[in-house]
This record gives C-alpha cells, sequence and structure tokens, in this order.
C-alpha cells in the first residue's frame, strides 16, 4: 500500500477501528496512552523537546506534555488533528504534515527527541525508510527516535492499512547505517535509536 491509501483508510475509520482498546472503554484507551507515556520517559530527557509523529487524536501526546515534555503533534490526518483540539489545549505546536512535510514546519529546529507509534508498522519497506528518513533529519545529532519498527525472522509487507511491515535484523542494520541510527538498549517495545552521523 502506498503512505497516501494508509493516510487515507486511517483518516477514514471509526476511532473503534483504530485501536482495540477503544472496544473495552474510552477510560482503557486513554490509560494505555499515559502508560505509553511513561515508557518514553524511561529514555527521553526530561523537559526535551519532542515530536510526536502520528500523534492520533492525543493518546500519547496530551501525557507527554502533563510529564513536563514540550511536545510538537504531528499528524497527516485532520480528523485525527481535530479531535486532538478538542482535547489539548496545552499543546501549543499542532501541524498536519506528512513525513515531507516536517522539514517545512520545523525550519531550522530540531527535536531532542521523535517518537512514532503505530506508524512505520503500516508502510512499505521504501515509505518506512523514507518516513524514518525524514523523523532523522529532524532530529538533532545525539537525539533519541523512538520507532515502532518490528523485526523478525520471516519479514514481510503490510497488505492492507491494518496489516503489519516486519524487516529482518539485516535489513534494519543495514538501514540504521544508511540513515543515521545507532541502537540504544532499552526494555521498550519499541525500537530506540540514538540520531548519529550517516554511514
Amino acid at each position: 500500500m502506498t503512505a497516501e491509501a494508509v493516510i487515507q483508510a486511517w483518516d477514514a475509520a471509526d476511532p473503534a477501528a483504530i485501536h482495540p482498546l477503544r472496544h473495552v472503554s474510552e477510560e482503557a484507551y486513554w490509560d494505555s496512552g499515559k502508560t505509553q507515556a511513561d515508557m518514553l520517559a524511561s529514555v527521553i530527557p526530561d523537559g526535551a523537546k519532542v515530536m510526536d509523529f502520528g500523534c492520533g487524536d492525543g493518546r500519547v501526546a496530551i501525557p507527554m506534555v502533563a510529564l513536563g515534555y514540550e511536545v510538537t503533534a504531528v499528524d497527516s490526518s485532520q480528523r485525527m488533528l481535530d479531535r486532538l483540539r478538542e482535547r489539548a489545549i496545552t499543546i501549543s505546536a499542532i501541524a498536519q504534515a506528512d513525513a515531507d512535510g516536517i522539514a517545512g514546519h520545523l525550519g531550522r529546529r530540531r527535536m531532542d527527541a521523535i517518537y512514532s507509534l503505530a506508524v512505520l508498522i503500516h508502510h512499505s519497506y521504501a515509505d518506512c525508510l523514507h518516513i524514518i528518513g525524514k523523523l532523522r533529519a529532524a532530529t538533532k545529532l545525539g537525539g533519541i527516535l523512538v520507532l515502532d519498527w518490528p523485526v523478525s525472522e520471516q519479514p514481510g509487507e503490510a497488505d492492507s492499512w491494518i496489516g503489519v511491515t516486519t524487516w529482518s535484523p539485516q535489513q534494519q542494520a543495514e538501514a540504521c547505517a544508511r540513515i543515521g541510527l545507532e541502537p540504544v538498549d532499552s526494555e521498550l517495545p519499541w525500537g530506540v535509536y540514538r540520531a548519529v552521523k550517516a554511514g
């Protein structure tokens, strides 16, 4: 699937179809965002300027602000950002942008950290690499990226907007070297990387 097709499908989806905890309850859905924000705080320095790329309705971005981070919330879906604005008067920087639009929004600024959860997994290999490259370019040298970028011994590309693309360890290592990412050991369920000079 193309990045545009994935974006359109997410934009048109019913909120209950986007996250399984919405079938449990709204409280469970929002509590999961608080839990994930606490996990991110274990690898992102206090008070950092962070970007939530693919922020959706703010499930994680809102609790990140509550933890003291300066959050720039970015999503390509205006529908999602409208939902975020309804809930998050404390987030000062909200931008509608895809990966190519990040630089235009940030200008010369770079983030201390960027996290992107449940975004990359739905894209093709080529689109995923493109997005990660743009996220890396928006991160300060030495900054942290937390990416939902799964590895598998049996890698494969997503074939639908809710499918999951997985990478072989070798594919991911080669991509990290090319883009300028150094894996960081962590206990998180997502990959954690430090922005370094590209090989």
